[in-house]
Protein backbone atom coordinates (compact mmCIF):
# COMPACT_ATOMS: atom_id res chain seq x y z
CA UNK A 1 0.00 0.00 0.00
CA UNK A 2 1.39 2.90 -1.06
CA UNK A 3 0.73 6.83 0.94
CA UNK A 4 -1.01 9.08 -0.64
CA UNK A 5 0.58 11.83 -2.68
CA UNK A 6 3.67 9.76 -2.71
CA UNK A 7 4.94 8.40 -6.54
CA UNK A 8 7.32 5.66 -4.99
CA UNK A 9 7.38 3.23 -8.10
CA UNK A 10 10.47 1.30 -8.09
CA UNK A 11 10.90 1.94 -11.81
CA UNK A 12 11.16 5.74 -11.11
CA UNK A 13 13.32 5.44 -8.44
CA UNK A 14 15.99 3.51 -9.88
CA UNK A 15 15.43 6.09 -12.90
CA UNK A 16 16.23 8.75 -10.24
CA UNK A 17 19.58 7.63 -9.01
CA UNK A 18 20.43 5.97 -12.35
CA UNK A 19 20.41 2.12 -10.91
CA UNK A 20 22.15 3.11 -7.47
CA UNK A 21 20.11 1.71 -4.63
CA UNK A 22 21.48 3.24 -1.77
CA UNK A 23 24.20 6.43 -0.84
CA UNK A 24 28.12 4.82 -0.79
CA UNK A 25 29.24 4.11 2.92
CA UNK A 26 31.23 6.93 2.87
CA UNK A 27 28.48 9.30 2.32
CA UNK A 28 28.16 12.15 5.39
CA UNK A 29 24.44 12.80 5.20
CA UNK A 30 22.59 11.73 8.26
CA UNK A 31 18.51 12.81 8.82
CA UNK A 32 19.51 16.14 10.76
CA UNK A 33 23.05 16.94 8.20
CA UNK A 34 22.28 20.63 6.98
CA UNK A 35 22.73 21.23 3.31
CA UNK A 36 23.45 24.73 1.63
CA UNK A 37 23.45 24.82 -1.78
CA UNK A 38 27.12 26.20 -3.25
CA UNK A 39 26.03 27.26 -6.29
CA UNK A 40 23.04 27.87 -8.67
CA UNK A 41 21.34 24.87 -10.82
CA UNK A 42 23.05 24.33 -14.10
CA UNK A 43 20.89 23.98 -17.90
CA UNK A 44 19.94 20.22 -18.40
CA UNK A 45 20.54 19.14 -14.91
CA UNK A 46 17.96 16.53 -13.32
CA UNK A 47 14.68 18.44 -11.75
CA UNK A 48 15.54 16.95 -8.51
CA UNK A 49 19.16 18.23 -8.17
CA UNK A 50 17.61 21.56 -9.41
CA UNK A 51 14.73 21.43 -6.36
CA UNK A 52 17.35 20.24 -4.04
CA UNK A 53 19.51 23.30 -5.31
CA UNK A 54 16.80 25.96 -4.78
CA UNK A 55 15.28 24.74 -1.36
CA UNK A 56 18.80 25.01 0.01
CA UNK A 57 19.64 28.11 -0.56
CA UNK A 58 18.91 28.48 3.36
CA UNK A 59 20.30 25.59 5.24
CA UNK A 60 17.69 22.69 4.88
CA UNK A 61 17.99 19.40 6.39
CA UNK A 62 18.61 16.17 4.86
CA UNK A 63 14.70 14.98 6.17
CA UNK A 64 13.46 17.95 5.19
CA UNK A 65 14.58 17.95 1.90
CA UNK A 66 13.33 14.13 1.44
CA UNK A 67 9.78 15.28 2.26
CA UNK A 68 9.58 18.07 0.54
CA UNK A 69 10.31 16.05 -2.59
CA UNK A 70 8.22 13.30 -1.99
CA UNK A 71 11.00 10.55 -1.64
CA UNK A 72 12.88 8.02 0.24
CA UNK A 73 15.34 9.26 2.23
CA UNK A 74 18.35 6.95 1.03
CA UNK A 75 17.49 8.49 -2.21
CA UNK A 76 17.86 11.44 -1.49
CA UNK A 77 21.25 10.98 0.00
CA UNK A 78 22.45 8.93 -3.00
CA UNK A 79 20.97 12.60 -5.04
CA UNK A 80 22.55 14.42 -2.23
CA UNK A 81 25.75 12.54 -2.70
CA UNK A 82 26.00 13.18 -6.30
CA UNK A 83 25.69 17.17 -5.63
CA UNK A 84 28.34 17.30 -2.99
CA UNK A 85 30.30 14.91 -5.09
CA UNK A 86 30.01 17.93 -7.53
CA UNK A 87 30.79 20.69 -5.24
CA UNK A 88 26.61 22.26 -5.96
CA UNK A 89 26.25 21.44 -2.02
CA UNK A 90 27.83 21.46 1.08
CA UNK A 91 26.58 19.50 4.69
CA UNK A 92 26.83 20.76 7.66
CA UNK A 93 26.43 19.26 10.74
CA UNK A 94 24.23 21.16 13.76
CA UNK A 95 26.62 22.33 16.23
CA UNK A 96 25.19 20.95 19.71
CA UNK A 97 26.80 23.01 22.43
CA UNK A 98 27.84 21.01 25.46
CA UNK A 99 26.28 22.25 28.88
CA UNK A 100 29.50 21.37 31.45
CA UNK A 101 28.85 24.06 34.20
CA UNK A 102 27.69 21.33 37.03
CA UNK A 103 26.34 24.93 38.34
CA UNK A 104 24.18 25.51 35.60
CA UNK A 105 23.02 21.53 35.15
CA UNK A 106 22.33 22.18 39.39
CA UNK A 107 20.19 25.41 38.56
CA UNK A 108 18.32 23.56 36.02
CA UNK A 109 17.68 20.68 38.42
CA UNK A 110 16.57 22.78 40.93
CA UNK A 111 13.71 24.46 38.57
CA UNK A 112 12.58 21.51 37.21
CA UNK A 113 11.77 20.62 41.28
CA UNK A 114 10.28 23.30 41.87
CA UNK A 115 8.04 22.74 38.63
Amino acid sequence: MSRPGRDDAPDRLYTITHGRVGPTPDNPFDLVTLVVAESAPAPGMQSEMVAILRMTEFPTSVVEIAAELRLPVGITKVLLGDLLDQGRVSARHPHRPAITDPDILEQVLVGLRNL
